[in-house]
């Protein structure tokens, strides 16, 4: 790294005085290194993007994204298709690509640690959704989902959630169970590009794109990887509740697995809409961030991000 632009959100889980000191850290590091570093603030939604997309215009070779995943999530979108290399530095509520990557430290020990990193060039996610203005797109690192967990995102507080962290989670996941219907919609998946090889009915799907996310969910989906050219959906066939908690509890006690109520599905693209007749509106999420609603489309795009490896990680 020569050029870094280190792109920090002040409100994004610490309190802002401790951001600040910890993004100090993270400067002084790369300055003494000998790296050109400059920070960039985040002061309202959507402006990690237009820092990054500045980043790129100015010739930086790295951004670090200090902050959690949807600090990421939103500069990623300007760095797909570009040879600006992503380093991420742990300082959110949920820092899953951080904790993939073992980069959970203190922000000056990772600094360290990512300037002796690898530049890997890798496959990105991308979903499709309806925005209530037309239709869009975004890319994901982490992963995206449709159904519950989008839900939960939606209901979640962003002042509570930084006061409260993965309490508020767990307190809107229990609420969730307790009175969401789980309706089904239709996922059709297509293994190579010719049309649908199969149409399932389920009430959640989640496109995985880490090993870990870190904490009590660890290896949530076997074989996804941050290399994988290929989605790795966890469809929950389903509108259970029992099913859903006996799951969950498996996963938390690292024993989950999957039949056909729940399966683990790989495939290149998958499509989602309303089943016919359906009234709901089903939200559509990725990295943690609530986008639109169905129907959506999710797939991946090769070779289309250079990442910032610590040494000996494997993305």
């Amino acid at each position: 790294m020569r050029h870094v632009a280190v792109i920090y959100n002040p409100a994004s889980g610490q309190y802002s005085a401790r951001r600040k000191a910890a993004v100090e850290q993270v400067l002084d590091v790369l300055r003494q290194a000998g790296v050109e570093a400059e920070a960039f603030v985040t002061d309202t939604p959507g402006s990690a993007t237009v820092h990054a997309q500045q980043a790129v215009r100015e010739g930086y070779d790295a951004i670090l994204a200090c902050g959690g995943d949807g600090t990421v999530h939103e500069i990623l979108q300007s760095l797909v298709g570009t040879q600006v290399a992503l380093g991420v530095i742990p300082l959110g509520t949920a820092n899953a690509l951080a904790s993939d990557l073992g980069l959970i430290a203190s922000p000056a020990k990772v600094a360290r640690t990512l300037l002796n990193a690898e530049r890997v060039r890798i496959p990105v996610g991308r979903i499709h959704f309806e925005n209530g203005r037309g239709p869009d797109s975004r890319y994901f690192l982490v992963a995206a989902g449709v159904g519950a967990d989008a839900l939960l995102m939606a209901r979640l507080d962003p002042v509570l959630k930084r006061r409260f962290g993965y309490i508020l989670y767990l307190i809107e996941a229990a609420r969730i169970w307790a009175t969401d219907p789980f309706p089904l919609f239709e996922a059709a998946f297509t293994a190579n590009g010719h049309g649908p090889d199969r149409v399932a009915h389920v009430s959640q799907l989640l496109a995985v794109r880490v090993r870990s996310f870190g904490g009590a969910l660890r290896e949530l989906a076997p074989g996804a990887t941050l290399r994988s050219r290929s989605l790795h959906l966890l469809a929950f066939g389903t509108r259970s509740r029992y099913s859903y908690l006996r799951f969950l509890l498996a996963v938390l006690a690292g024993r989950h697995t999957f039949a056909r109520e729940i399966e683990l599905v790989e495939t290149a693209t998958v499509d989602c809409r309303l089943c016919n007749g359906s009234q709901h509106t089903l939200y559509v999420e990725a990295d943690g961030e609530v986008l639109g609603h169905l129907p959506a489309k999710m797939e991946t795009v090769p070779n289309a991000l250079t990442l910032l490896v610590p040494p000996g990680a494997e993305p």
